[in-house]
């Protein structure tokens, strides 16, 4: 499995979580390709051929980013709206990324209790819910989501052990099917689902 790891964090040298993982994840060698998203395109003007192509390459495309204000940082919203356009990400002719895996890794600083779907909060799981069904429209597979609760106040030890477990997944082909993975975890494992 050829796997592409994006990290879009708008300052991923001073970022406390999602450079370690990003630094863990590409010494590992499980990612073919690692890419700081943002040091690469700092005026949000993307190369879509570019980009393009290096989905074209890969089996699984691993997007790492930090949760700000319950959403994504404007970098990847506009990969996404850039990128996976008509004729090749979907349509009727757009099956390029059709069998392809999609895998979230996320740090969120908020409390468990704002993610908690009672009252009006709402879960990760929902919050990235168009990203499944980006994965649907595009005839991916979307891999069960991960991330880091209170990444804001984590001690260095938790994040380095979160990116260990996430090193650990990040090449699991079982991910692929989250009801084949999910049924094949036991009591023991620790929590890769956030």
């Amino acid at each position: 499995m050829k796997i592409l790891h994006l990290v879009f964090h708008p300052d991923l040298k001073s970022s406390r979580v999602n450079r370690v993982w990003r630094d863990q994840i590409a010494e590992s060698g499980k990612a073919a390709l690692s890419r700081d998203v943002y040091a690469e395109y700092p005026d949000f003007q993307i190369d879509v051929d570019h980009e393009q192509s290096l989905l074209l390459d890969h089996d699984r495309i691993v997007l790492q980013f930090p949760m700000y204000w319950y959403a994504t940082p404007p970098l990847l919203k506009k990969w996404l709206d850039d990128v996976l356009t008509y004729g090749f990400a979907y349509g009727s002719t757009g099956t390029k990324l059709q069998g392809k895996d999609l895998q979230l890794i996320l740090s969120v600083g908020g409390q468990e209790k704002y993610y908690s779907g009672f009252g009006p909060f709402a879960t990760v799981h929902e919050l990235m819910r168009p990203f499944e069904l980006t994965a649907l429209l595009c005839k991916m597979k979307y891999a069960l989501p991960v991330w880091m609760l209170q990444s804001d106040t984590a001690s260095e030890d938790v994040i380095r052990n979160y990116g260990k477990r996430w090193v650990n997944m990040i090449d699991d082909p079982m991910r692929s099917d989250p009801i084949a993975y999910l049924a094949g975890m036991d009591d023991t494992e620790p929590d890769l689902v956030g």
